[in-house]
């Protein structure tokens, strides 16, 4: 239920904090007071598109905030619950900010929230019924969305329009491996040999590698022995080789190294140093012990080499990424279909065959709940027409087999209406006046009213062009939904405010030179003096006035309950306005 409605610098509203009331509320005023930009606020703080020209003139940004009540058990509660927003139980708090470049910030329970969080949340919350709900209802699409509403079939239309696009994906890639097989069996057997060819010659990385190595050594084998050879006679095999110098140095010091100790870590060096030349003499003897020249070993690997670089070449890679290249094409074998390739197309016609027929079992579940729900949802509204003085009239909803499948299910979904006894029913949109349509919308949104999830309905003006008694009838419908919801309604019509259990009266004032938007809750006084305006226009005279509070206790109250006084009036029950656009609760 919608709580407060906050509003800052938007259009002709300064400022104003607005608290609703449970059951029937209305929001009456001269035209052009400012009634619809308060919904219009609310269709911003539930995601719709805002824009700079919204902002009050003089100022920078547009600020707007609304709080909701929702039971613990609520649809809202768990949406807040699995988007990780219910910070506050049993509260939901909207805002929305926007300026002059266009930029806009959004929040759900002072977090950070995208528009497209604030439409889900809307939709637990609130379902507007704007002035052109009506003529929305000549659209096929909201004629079907009306009666998956009614038949709460909404989670069976959802699933019928996720296996129509599984359906289509797999039909559509069953046609492209069909238009491109020999193109797909070109390229199975190329992979197949390419494979074959690498896994021949590269795959292993560490033989590729040690391939190298032993290239590097066969090719500089003359050079890596000759350098042996000097390194050995320097060391160790020439006169005044190495590891003799270092032995006769190590004799001398040894033999006083007794006399003074800090001889002792130089004799340690000499030591380490002797032992060293040593093994590297020993080394390099193994080394050339065991090397030799081998050219045709040399031959061969080079011959290898060469391959695995042509190799490389043809793939654009170099040798050492020819691995990697085979599980890559080893991987695209698989996916292609790998050693059951020509069993391709069996799979994709499979795949698309149990697709349709998953689409089939969903259609077929949608069109069950659909059926009687056509049936019942034609019988309501025929007999709130008639309530409506359409009297004789009827509405048929009509399931009509489509020839090919639909993201829509199997039918479509067609509302015919005859507006008067002995007319054949016809489309909403071509057999309907304005008014008449007006209340076939408002019949159509009754009926759905139950199966709505949002705890609170907003009607913009939806009786528009009906009066008298008609008027009346409105005006109760929208009093006996407001028993089970909450439901606030613009309306011009006095017979509707009258069945309210709360009105507000929207006015403009100028002050500084510029228009502000005031809006008031009347006590039992103030509605009478509203009544009696829209009943009688400017000069109000006693008669009217009388009329006014007649109507206030015969259609205030619901039916069934004594008429003492209006339902939901309280004396000195208003608003305090401190200047014009700001209204603040008691």
């Amino acid at each position: 239920m919608l709580r407060v409605l906050g509003i800052r610098d938007f259009v002709i509203v300064d400022r104003l904090e607005l608290e609703f009331s449970p059951g029937f509320n209305v929001l009456t005023g001269e035209t052009g007071a400012g009634k619809s930009i308060l919904l219009d606020a609310l269709d911003l703080l539930l995601g719709g598109r805002g824009e700079s020209g919204l902002i009050r003139p003089g100022a920078e940004r547009a600020e707007l905030h609304a709080e909701f009540e929702c039971a613990p058990d609520s649809p809202a509660a768990r949406w807040l619950s699995d988007n990780d927003y219910a910070d506050a139980p049993g509260e939901l708090l909207l805002r929305r900010v926007f300026d002059r470049a266009g930029r806009s910030r959004a929040s759900i329970n002072g977090r950070p929230a995208t528009l497209g969080q604030l439409r889900e949340a809307a939709e637990q919350l609130v379902d507007i019924h704007g002035q052109n709900a009506h003529l929305m209802l000549t659209r096929a699409s909201a004629q079907r969305e009306q009666l998956d509403r009614f038949a709460a079939a909404t989670a069976e239309a959802a699933e019928v329009a996720a296996c129509y696009a599984a359906w289509r994906d797999a039909d559509a890639a069953l046609g492209e491996w069909q238009a491109s097989a020999e193109a797909w069996r070109s390229r199975l057997e190329t992979l197949q040999h390419d494979i074959a060819e690498l896994e021949a010659l590269a795959g292993d990385a560490a033989a590729i590698e040690a391939l190298e190595a032993e290239h590097r050594r066969l090719a500089h084998a003359q050079s890596l022995m000759d350098a042996a050879r000097d390194a050995l006679q320097h060391v160790d095999e020439s006169d005044g080789n190495a590891h003799d110098r270092i032995a006769r140095a190590l004799q001398r010091v040894d033999a006083v190294a007794g006399l003074d100790a800090r001889l002792g870590e130089a004799l340690d060096a000499l030591q380490t140093a002797e032992a060293a030349a040593a093994e590297a003499a020993s080394g390099l003897r193994r080394y050339l012990d065991r090397a030799d020249l081998d050219p045709d070993r040399l031959d061969e690997v080079e011959s290898q080499l060469a391959a695995l670089q042509r190799l490389a070449r043809k793939h654009r890679t170099t040798p050492a990424g020819l691995p990697v290249l085979l599980e890559q094409l080893r991987a695209e074998w698989q996916r292609a279909g790998g050693d059951d390739g020509e069993d391709a197309e069996t799979r994709l016609r499979q795949r698309a065959t149990a697709a349709r027929l998953a689409y089939d079992q969903a259609a077929a579940a949608l069109r069950a709940r659909r059926a009687p729900a056509a049936e019942a949802l034609a019988s309501a509204v025929t007999a709130t027409m008639q309530r409506l003085s359409l009297n004789g009239g009827r509405l048929e909803v009509r399931l009509l087999d489509e020839t090919e499948p639909s993201a829509h299910g199997s039918e479509r979904v067609e509302f015919l209406v005859s507006a008067n006894a002995g007319m054949t029913p016809g489309a909403l949109g071509r057999v309907a006046s304005g008014g008449e349509l007006s209340r076939i919308g408002l019949a159509l949104s009754t009926a759905g009213a139950d199966s709505l999830e949002a705890e609170t309905l907003v009607f913009d003006e939806v009786d528009a062009g009906i009066g008298g008694g008609v008027a009346e009838v409105v005006g109760r419908m929208l009093q006996s939904l407001g028993e089970g919801r909450q439901v606030l309604c613009v309306t011009h019509l006095a017979q509707v405010a009258a069945c309210a259990g709360t009105q507000y009266r929207v006015s403009k004032a100028l002050a500084d030179g510029m228009v502000s938007s005031r809006v008031v809750r009347l006590d039992t006084a103030g509605r009478a003096d509203e009544l009696a305006r829209m009943l009688g226009g400017v000069q109000i005279t006693e008669t009217t006035l009388a009329h006014a509070r007649e109507m206030l206790l015969q259609l205030g109250t619901p039916k069934g309950t004594p008429a003492s006084a209006p339902a939901g009036t309280h004396a000195g029950d208003s608003l305090r306005c401190d200047r014009p656009g700001h209204a603040v609760l008691p």
